[in-house]
């Protein structure tokens, strides 16, 4: 997410939106992964050994020696990490290299990709705060962890973790990534409705005062259209896999619940079809607004044009050295007589110009 063409307009002056992006602190990445490795990330690790409770265990270390009871159910997650703690991370759970590498890059697509005994599925969450923000996150599912990958995001604030996370992690990990999918892919909806509120006063703009300003704002919210679209359309194909595939790492009775989360997607995608269409609408009748401001200007300068040349033919033929003698009165009758009959004329002419309002 160049040419030096002057800066689109924001929208930052509108109310920021008080609902699942108020949770979310979203900043452009400016760095790469090979430029992550000054400050360390936060590593949390909860723990949850048959139906205790959930239990945060410090470091690499205890993650090995929870691990080691085959009992034990883990959530790593991961903020902001250096390649460092990915690689740490990823030789506990033995994860494959190239899974490793693509949750360090944090540059992907909404997917999912099954290496080995592992699903690495990478969602995008949506921020609207005056502009549309987006923040990946990276799952990686195994048969007993979920570790997670993030800029600064709590995922802990998901509403179905507030019953505690033990509830869906000593369920399964695939349990506490439904948990965490279902709250991410909701949080789309209060994003779409700002976009629709945006799209509203768009319109309303077009037709009582249509600007270039106005124009600006309409490419700018094409742009992040598009841009919403790219980072939540494939996570369709994701959620139709875990639903539709016969995946060991979701359990049977667990797959109705992640295809509930494909509905919401068909929704999500549904109603961006829709907005894009009413912007591209909002555009033409913003084109067709500005043609038919044009079309009125030249009707009256049609209408102008037609009493100052009929006048202008008139004067001619008489010449400018009849002047003299019409002003120390020695015209004749016939001279006033085409005068005021021309003046007249034209004084007719644009009464029924202005009658046909053409001026």
């Amino acid at each position: 997410m160049a040419e030096t063409t002057p800066s689109p307009p924001s929208r930052s002056e509108r109310p920021r939106s008080d609902t699942h992006a108020g949770r979310i602190s979203v900043a452009p990445r400016a760095e790469t992964a090979g430029d992550r490795s000054e400050p360390p990330g936060r590593v949390r690790i909860l723990v949850v050994r048959g139906e205790g409770a959930a239990v945060e265990v410090d470091g690499p270390d205890g993650l090995r020696s929870a691990l080691a009871d085959p009992a034990t159910l883990a959530w790593i997650d991961l903020e902001r990490p250096t390649r460092a703690q990915v690689a740490e991370m990823a030789a506990i759970l033995g994860l494959h290299p190239l899974v490793a590498e693509n949750v360090d890059e944090q540059v992907q697509r909404a997917k999912i990709e099954l290496v080995e005994d592992v699903a690495h599925l990478v969602l995008f969450v949506l921020a609207y705060a005056g502009e549309v923000h987006t923040m990946e996150v990276d799952f990686v599912l195994g048969e007993r962890f979920l570790l997670t990958s993030h800029d600064p995001w709590d995922p802990t604030s998901a509403p179905l973790l507030r019953v505690g996370v033990e509830q869906y992690l000593g369920r399964g990990p695939d349990s506490l990534l439904y948990a965490l999918a279902d709250w991410i892919v909701d949080g789309y909806f209060p994003v779409l409705d700002r976009l629709a509120d945006e799209i509203d006063q768009l319109q309303d703009d077009v037709v009582e005062r249509a600007s270039r300003w106005t124009l600006e704002r309409l490419f700018v919210l094409k742009r992040e259209l598009i841009a919403v679209r790219r980072a939540t359309s494939p996570a369709r194909e994701i959620f139709n896999q875990l639903t539709n595939r016969d995946l060991s790492l979701i359990r049977p009775d667990h797959v109705v619940y992640f295809r509930d989360v494909y509905d919401h997607l068909i929704r999500v995608t549904d109603e961006l079809d829709n907005y894009r269409e009413l912007v591209s609408g909002t555009l033409d009748v913003y084109l067709s607004t500005v043609n038919n401001n044009l079309s009125l200007i030249m009707k009256r300068l049609t209408g102008v044009t037609v009493i100052l040349a009929g006048i202008g033919a008139v004067a001619g033929l008489f010449g400018m050295s009849e002047a003299g003698a019409a002003f120390a009165g020695g015209e004749a009758a016939g001279f006033w007589m085409v005068t005021v009959g021309t003046v007249a004329t034209a004084a007719i002419v644009a009464l029924v110009l202005r009658r046909i309002d053409w001026i």
